[in-house]
């Protein structure tokens, strides 16, 4: 004859099977950590590079900004020079962006242009960003950032 048990509990021959197919999963959270936490590590820290790099981008873009917009402001070529080179320096120092190697370049040419004629000043900057604080596979120790921008020169202010 069979029989039913009314109470609801497992028969004790379940109960020592569900504890041995239990015993098979021990150790895989481990062995999962081990595998899943060296890339989730590489994950975070491109992350933390392309953020550091986009935000390098925007402040070498401003700089570039600031040294055009100076340098059209200025009354002689030479003083045009030197103010756009010392607005790009002091803006990419106030922005926090410490770069290994700067180069500002400012095409002054506008300035030789015959008064009523439109002319403009361009500054490129390049900054050599220094990531090597940031370790990890794949990731470059510097990245070269470049910006260029232009201003318009005062088509009748005297030159």
């Amino acid at each position: 004859p069979i029989r039913v048990r009314a109470t609801g509990t497992t028969h004790p021959m379940k109960r020592l099977q569900h504890r041995a197919e239990s015993d098979h999963d021990r150790g895989s959270i481990s062995l999962e950590l081990v595998i899943i936490a060296p890339a989730f590590l590489l994950i975070v820290a491109a992350l933390i590079f392309a953020g550091r790099v986009e935000l390098a981008k925007q402040s070498v873009n401003a700089a570039a900004f600031d040294a055009a917009r100076t340098a059209s402001i200025a009354r002689t070529q030479d003083t045009a020079n030197g103010t756009a080179r010392s607005a790009a320096t002091s803006t990419l120092a106030s922005q926090g962006i410490r770069c290994v190697s700067t180069t500002v370049s400012v095409d002054t040419s506008g300035f030789g242009a015959p008064v009523g004629t439109p002319a403009t000043v361009t500054a490129t900057i390049r900054c050599t960003v220094n990531l090597s604080d940031l370790s990890a596979p794949g990731i470059p120790g510097t990245k070269l950032v470049t910006a260029t921008a232009t201003s318009p020169l005062d088509t009748f202010r005297e030159r």
